[in-house]
């Protein structure tokens, strides 16, 4: 029980990232809250924790996501000071698009800065509080910053595809695969996974930052909508690349920062230009969602091939090898796990050129304004056959858990501090 991996929301991305620590990981336990109710396990999470971890003599690591409060939890725990700690940011709530700046909780954004948060976003932040302002936080946090992406486990997917896939499929998994060049990128931006590390002990704080979508089905089901629809036949083999209209996959959470507004805009500009294409709405949904998706259903209802979450993480692999194009509208993005497993599956990006995007996906796959999207869908409706027969140009290798798994376990390993606080030092 050396490490002792802490989520406070056990779903998406959250899971995602700690079933793979827990599987390739030796020595870990963990203890989860379910993934529901964010704002209170943002609140209250560290004193359930307090609670249900029993005391150890043998913790030597605490990895936990910034949902938890991880310095009330210390102040609660003080036997957990002296670990090791790994905070994973998988959304930063100092800049969280709000649709009105009153509507931004300040406590959220605090306890990130508390537990060890962003740097370019701090002082802008700070700003917001009426006097007695802390000064030169990024300056105390920086030295202790280096970057580690999400780590993605691909599956093979090879059964899943078709047949014009099929074909270009070897490329892909020979990319994966490849021999790494680099296991972690440094950077200071917020928009990029960031991983902190204070080799001072005992008070070691590591943080990282990711995405926000996963493959997995969650441990507690959400609301889920469903719309029972009949599947369009489609023509075997290689028929597909000239026959079937587009098939566009949104594959992200139904909440108002994946801009599913811009999304179903633009798929309605599509239907009144009587263009041809297929659209699956994926991702998981929660208490709140946005009255777009139930308007957009009823006028895109001939369109729809697939419609709301899949808990089976099959389901979900078939679906996405079916679609040709992936799209995101996201105000709000860290990395994008649901993005690049698409494209995986063969799918083509349509990313915004902002946020984490233009670090991981080449210009050819990034749109600067909602214009620019419609026109590439539109191209795309007429003319399928330019993303059936496109060659994948992300380096998807980069961020599998092949090339970035070491660095994880080394962060977790037995030699952990003795190695990072040589790169610190070098």
């Amino acid at each position: 029980m050396s490490v002792l991996l802490l989520e406070a929301f056990y779903g998406g991305s959250h899971k995602q990232l700690v079933d793979l620590l827990k599987e390739s990981v030796e020595d870990c336990v963990s203890f989860t809250l379910p993934a529901k109710k964010w704002h209170w396990r943002a609140r209250t999470s560290a004193l359930y924790f307090m609670q249900a971890v029993p005391a150890s003599s043998s913790y030597r690591v605490l990895f936990t996501s910034s949902v938890l409060n991880l310095a009330e939890l210390v102040a609660l725990r003080p036997d957990l000071a002296r670990l090791k700690k790994v905070l994973y940011f998988h959304e930063n709530q100092l800049v969280y698009p709000v649709r009105k700046s009153q509507e931004r909780d300040f406590q959220y954004g605090y306890n990130q800065i508390l537990s060890l948060s962003f740097l370019s976003s701090i002082s802008t932040f700070m700003k917001t509080m009426p006097d007695h302002r802390p000064k030169d936080l990024d300056q105390l946090i920086r030295p202790k910053c280096r970057v580690l992406h999400f780590p993605i486990r691909f599956p093979d997917v090879t059964r899943f595809l078709p047949a014009h896939k099929r074909l270009r499929h070897s490329v892909w998994c020979d990319d994966i695969h490849a021999p790494a060049t680099q296991s972690h990128v440094q950077s200071s931006a917020p928009s990029c996974p960031e991983l902190t590390i204070d080799s001072a002990p005992p008070e070691k704080i590591v943080s990282v930052a990711g995405p926000q979508q996963s493959l997995e089905p969650m441990s507690v089901t959400p609301r889920q909508e469903t719309l029972q629809i009949q599947p369009v036949s489609r023509p075997s083999g290689d028929e597909r690349g000239s026959l079937q209209p587009l098939h566009i996959v949104w594959p992200h959470r139904w909440e108002h920062d994946k801009d599913p507004q811009l999304f179903f805009q633009t798929l309605l500009k599509l239907k009144e230009r009587q263009l041809s294409f297929e659209v699956s709405v994926l991702g998981e949904t929660f208490a709140d969602v946005p009255d777009i998706f139930s308007e957009a259903k009823e006028q895109l209802v001939d369109h729809i091939q697939h419609w709301g979450f899949m808990p089976s993480k099959e389901d979900y692999l078939k679906a996405l090898c079916q679609a040709d194009v992936v799209v995101s509208t996201a105000k709000h993005e860290f990395f994008g796990v649901a993005m690049l497993e698409a494209v995986h599956c063969g799918c083509y990006p349509l990313c915004p050129k902002a946020l984490v995007y233009p670090e991981i996906f080449p210009a050819t796959y990034l749109y600067s304004t909602p214009e620019q999207l419609c026109k590439r869908l539109q191209d795309f409706c007429k003319r399928p056959q330019l993303v059936r027969h496109h060659v994948n140009q992300v380096n998807l290798h980069a961020f599998s858990w092949d090339t970035l798994g070491d660095s994880f376990r080394s962060l977790l390993g037995a030699d952990s501090d003795r190695m990072l606080t040589e790169e610190h030092m070098s």
